[in-house]
């Protein structure tokens, strides 16, 4: 298209844009373009999730060998950490405040040691999901996959020492008695229900820690009360005979005490489903698919906001 000015000169214009007068909105949808960071769907985050599984397996394997790299004795602490936890509960709670009475010695020792590796279990999960993202900033900034994919690898790193653990807490039940035996396989699905739950309570604290940074501060104090009504170091039915019924009951049903009640009714002899509230495992399913459900979508919906500010 061309003009010829008063002075003879001929002067060529462009032709006008077939997007002229398109909003951004109508250019992106017309050419397919999508927002930098925008929060994909649900199924599709659980797509991109499922096609970063090496780099979660990679990097938890790889936090939980870096964890004791400066330590003497190593990935030994794996075990002599909460081992020597439950040495110290047993001091206190076993010999001193004498919160095992009821219990035969040889039940109440397996007991406790079932208690606090299973209860570290969550604890760390918690603690570990409220710095995920706040303590990998420069991660989270510099690369671009499903953010889900830390509090996931932290919670699966726990899982990992867990099973550390796990051979020490066998040591002992056979030392007082427990012996190997079918019911021992049900500790699999009771950890696999805690782990879900786990997952799902680590992505709900990755996305309150990712804002507020003291939240870190303030966990200890309330996995601590947490821990302390759970039942961890003295049987809950027998602690609370005398008191309204329905007090044990809410702490036999959280989730904490449901999980640790299966492991201990799949473990120790002696330990019968007269100490378990009713349909347990239904209750511990129900807390695994509410909390880990919930938990994922939770952390999803604030996707495209993580790292920013």
């Amino acid at each position: 298209m061309s003009d010829t000015t008063h002075d003879g000169a001929i002067v060529t214009s462009a032709p006008p844009s077939p997007d002229e007068g398109l909003t951004s909105a109508q250019l992106a949808a017309k050419y397919g373009l999508s927002v930098s960071g925008a929060r994909p769907g649900l199924v599709e985050y659980i797509r991109q999730l499922w096609g970063r599984r090496h780099f979660i397996l990679a990097f938890s394997s790889a936090k939980l060998t870096a964890q004791y790299s400066q330590a003497k004795l190593g990935q030994l602490w794996q075990v002599a950490t909460p081992l020597l936890n439950a040495a110290v509960y047993y001091l206190i709670f076993g010999l001193i405040l004498d919160s095992g009475r009821g219990m035969d010695k040889a039940v109440f020792i397996p007991f406790l040691v079932t208690g606090v590796f299973v209860f570290t279990f969550t604890q760390t999960s918690v603690m570990a999901g409220v710095r995920s993202i706040a303590g990998n900033l420069g991660l989270v900034r510099a690369l671009h996959f499903p953010r889900a994919a830390l509090p996931i690898s932290f919670a699966l790193q726990q899982l990992q020492q867990l099973m550390f653990s796990m051979i020490v807490l066998f040591v002992i039940a056979v030392s007082f008695g427990s012996y190997p035996s079918l019911s021992w396989l049900l500790i699999l699905p009771a950890l696999a229900l805690q782990f879900v739950f786990n997952i799902g309570l680590a992505l709900i604290m990755a996305r309150l820690g990712s804002k507020t940074p003291d939240l870190a501060q303030l966990m200890p104090f309330v996995m601590r009360t947490w821990m302390y009504a759970s039942g961890v170091m003295f049987s809950i039915p027998v602690m609370l005979a005398g008191k309204p019924s329905w007090i044990a009951d809410v702490l036999q049903y959280n989730p904490a005490a449901v999980y640790m009640d299966l492991v201990r009714f799949a473990l120790i002899d002696g330990y019968g489903a007269s100490n378990l509230p009713s349909h347990v495992w239904l209750v511990g399913g129900l807390w695994a698919l509410l909390v880990g459900v919930a938990g994922f979508v939770y952390f999803w919906k604030a996707e495209e906001r993580y790292g920013r500010g």
